[in-house]
């Protein structure tokens, strides 16, 4: 997995490259609770390169997303293939997170 940070008109995007899983979901979230701790209060996921989400991926999601709305945020996510907007869709967590079809809007609700 690889993960890479842009700033696009204030807004955090992270791209997550490979597999969200439980070898890499400690890494992930370090990462994203950095941001949030530097005071990155509106986020973007962008799982447009993300071949798997795994349970342990769907914790980061949600912990991201409690974490940054507490604050006032916004956190968005967007891109997702047919396997992982399966996985979303199975877990219930599209309708849980705001998932978007594609980064232009989702960047577009900010």
């Amino acid at each position: 997995m690889e993960l890479n940070i842009n700033e696009n008109n204030g807004v955090q995007v992270i791209k997550i490259s490979g597999n969200l899983d439980t070898n890499t979901s400690p890494e992930a979230e370090s990462t994203i609770n950095n941001l949030i701790n530097e005071g990155k209060d509106k986020m973007i996921v962008d799982l447009s390169e993300t071949g798997f989400v795994s349970s342990a991926g769907l914790r980061v999601f949600l912990s991201t997303a409690k974490q940054v709305t507490a604050k006032g945020g916004a956190v968005k996510f967007c891109g997702a293939n047919e396997v992982v907007q399966e996985i979303l869709d199975i877990s219930g967590f599209s309708g849980i997170l705001d998932v978007k079809s594609s980064l232009d809007e989702a960047l577009a609700t900010f």
